[in-house]
């Protein structure tokens, strides 16, 4: 069973996925260990869940509990990395992308 985190973000470990379910669609982003940092890989929000927030509410409980394990983060998925570009908060854990 996925364990819960803030917001409603779970994270998957088993489908390497952190996810956030809204109504009977579920929004994730798929994620792998890489040495000391966990790297975002692809973000899904499927289209029902579009324009509610759906996907920043996930890639900030992600964040944030990469940041509660102390992992870095690699952002691979161009939307995570839009999105932290814009929350300078969060730039003490992502690591450039290579």
């Amino acid at each position: 069973m996925p364990e819960p985190l803030n917001n409603d973000v779970t994270d998957n470990t088993a489908r390497s996925r952190y996810g956030l379910t809204l109504d009977d669609a579920v929004a994730f982003i798929e994620h792998a260990r890489e040495g000391d940092a966990v790297a975002f890989l692809h973000t899904k929000v499927p289209e029902s869940m579009e324009g509610k927030g759906v996907g920043s509410k996930l890639v900030k409980g992600a964040l944030e509990d990469a940041r509660s394990h102390g992992f870095k983060v690699i952002p691979r998925c161009p939307f995570v990395r839009e999105y932290v570009a814009r929350h300078p908060e969060y730039q003490d854990i992502v690591l450039p992308v290579t």
